[in-house]
C-alpha cells in the first residue's frame, strides 16, 4: 500500500499506460528518440536513490554507467558472447566498481564524497583512452551484436525496463530500508546512535544504484552499437542525468524519469535554436530548481497534502 502512495505513483502510471499507445500514433524516430530517454530515466533514478534519500551527492553517475557500458560492450566486441551473459558481466562490474568506490568515499563526510565520484569519473575515461586498444579510444568502442534491429521491440525493452527500475527503486524507497536512508541522509551520528548501521545501509543502496545504471548503460550500448565517452561517460551527461532527478523532484524516483524523458523532448524541440536550444533548456531547469526545490512531482504532493 505505502508503494501506492508514493510521490508521483499515479502520474507515472498514467504516463506509463499513456506511452505503451506511442508505437501505433509516432513516427520510428519518436520512439527511438524515447528509447533512449527512457534509459536516461534509469540514470536518473538511480541516482534519486543515493542523493535523494541517502543522501549522497554523487557528481559521477556516469561512472557506473560506464562500468557497465563498456564492460558489456567489450565482452561482445572481443569474444563475441551472447548480450545477456554480457549484460550480466557489465551488471556485476558496475556493481563492483560501485563499492569499490563507495567503501573509502562513504568514510568522508561533506563535498568530498561527491569529489571523490567525480575524479573517478576523470579516471574512468583516462583509462578508456590509455587502454583504446581494448576500448576503442576517443573513437569509441563497437559491438557486432545489437538487441533489435526494429524500432518498436527496442521501444518496448527500453519502456519495459524503465517501468520495472521504477518500481523497484520506489518499493526501496518507499520500505525501512529507504526510511533509515533518509534519517541516515539528514543525521547519520543519530541514526547510527539508534542502533541502525549507516554504513551497510548506504552501501546497500550504492550496490542497487550502480546495477541499476550498469545495466541501463549495457542495455544503451547494445541499442545503439557503439559506446563511446561522449556519449555515456562524459561528464555533460552526468551534469544531465543529475539535472532530471532534481527537475522531477527530490525522493519521489519516478519525477527523475519524467524529468529526463522532459529533458530530452525539450532539447530535441528547440533543436532548430542550434546552440541556443542548450541555454534555454538550462535556464527552464535552473528555474525550477531556484524556485521549486522540490521539483515538479514534490510541489504537486505538497499541494495534496495541504
Amino acid at each position: 500500500m505505502k508503494l501506492l502512495t508514493a510521490p508521483g505513483f499515479w502520474v507515472a502510471l498514467l504516463a506509463l499506460v499513456l506511452a505503451a499507445f506511442l508505437p501505433w500514433w509516432v513516427s520510428g524516430y519518436i520512439l527511438g528518440l524515447l528509447t533512449i530517454a527512457y534509459y536516461f530515466g534509469v540514470f536518473a533514478m538511480a541516482w534519486d536513490l543515493l542523493f535523494g534519500f541517502a543522501g549522497e551527492v554523487n557528481f559521477g553517475p556516469t561512472f557506473l554507467v560506464g562500468l557497465g557500458a563498456y564492460g558489456a560492450g567489450i565482452l561482445n566486441n572481443r569474444y563475441e558472447l551472447p548480450i545477456p551473459y554480457c549484460l550480466a558481466a557489465g551488471t556485476v562490474l558496475a556493481v563492483v566498481g560501485g563499492l569499490a568506490l563507495a567503501l573509502p568515499a562513504l568514510k568522508v563526510r561533506g563535498p568530498y564524497f561527491g569529489l571523490i565520484t567525480l575524479v573517478a569519473v576523470l579516471l574512468l575515461q583516462n583509462m578508456i583512452v590509455v587502454f583504446s586498444g581494448i576500448t576503442g579510444g576517443e573513437i569509441g568502442l563497437t559491438v557486432p551484436d545489437v538487441i533489435s534491429i526494429d524500432a518498436d521491440t527496442n521501444y518496448w525493452i527500453a519502456l519495459g525496463f524503465m517501468a520495472f527500475a521504477g518500481l523497484v527503486l520506489t518499493a526501496i524507497a518507499r520500505s525501512p530500508v529507504g526510511l533509515i536512508l533518509q534519517a541516515a541522509g539528514q543525521d547519520p551520528i543519530v541514526t547510527g546512535a539508534l542502533g541502525f548501521n549507516v554504513a551497510k545501509h548506504k552501501l546497500a543502496a550504492f550496490a542497487v544504484s550502480a546495477a541499476f545504471s550498469g545495466l541501463a548503460g549495457g542495455l544503451v550500448v547494445f541499442y545503439m552499437g557503439t559506446a563511446s565517452v561522449g556519449t555515456l561517460i562524459d561528464t555533460a551527461v552526468g551534469v544531465q542525468v543529475i539535472i532530471a532527478a532534481v527537475l522531477g523532484g527530490r525522493r519521489t524516483i519516478v519525477g527523475a524519469a519524467l524529468g529526463a524523458v522532459f529533458l530530452i523532448a525539450a532539447g530535441e524541440l528547440l533543436r532548430p535554436l542550434g546552440p541556443l536550444s542548450t541555454f534555454v533548456v538550462s535556464a527552464v531547469a535552473l528555474l525550477v530548481i531556484l524556485f521549486v526545490p522540490s521539483g515538479l512531482l514534490g510541489l504537486a504532493s505538497v499541494r495534496r497534502a495541504r
